[in-house]
């Protein structure tokens, strides 16, 4: 029975790895049950959830998937903060609040990350902000490149704009031809 119960919890173990694009690994120190309950909200608030993993469920499943390079920090109480985005710079906020649970380390988008590796990506931008910007400077780029290509035959037509003028006042007033 023991097994089976075992093995569900694996199972479940396993389905919230795949279904998480961010999983960060915490040492988890006693608390009361109240901040646990305050730690859970503010964090569902930006779907994070907490995850409270018996180590002997959660090693035989990392060791058979990508999170292997995980399973040093497994050596105490841990728990998992899981999310289905990345959600580094709100989970970092909450946390800072948190002196019984310390980030160890976080895999974000199949990039395992440690502590300060989670703080750098948390600075970073938004994907929508650096999609418009790299999408600014191309679009610079190339109005550059059709402004300098376009300057080569509007400087040719003003020359001959203004060539054809001289040949005009040199050859003085003429009468049309009969006709």
């Amino acid at each position: 029975q023991e097994d089976g119960h075992a093995r569900v919890l694996r199972r479940q173990v396993e389905e919230t790895l795949r279904g998480s694009r961010m999983v960060a690994v915490c040492q988890y120190n006693s608390m009361p049950d109240e901040d646990v309950a305050a730690l859970r909200h503010f964090l569902r608030k930006h779907d994070i959830h907490v995850k409270f993993v018996l180590n002997e469920v959660v090693r035989p499943v990392l060791a058979q998937s990508k999170y292997r390079n995980l399973l040093p920090l497994f050596v105490c109480r841990n728990i998992l903060l899981v999310s289905p985005e990345t959600r580094a710079r709100e989970m970092l906020r909450v946390l800072k609040g948190v002196p019984q649970v310390n980030l160890l380390a976080a895999c974000i988008d199949d990039t395992i990350l440690s502590r300060q590796g989670v703080e750098n990506f948390a600075r970073l931008p938004p994907l929508e902000v650096s999609q418009g910007q790299t999408v600014a400077a191309l679009s610079l780029l190339s109005s550059q490149t059709s402004s300098l290509l376009q300057r080569g035959p509007a400087h040719l037509t003003a020359l001959l704009d203004q060539h054809i003028r001289r040949l005009r006042d040199a050859e003085g007033p003429t009468e049309p031809p009969p006709g």
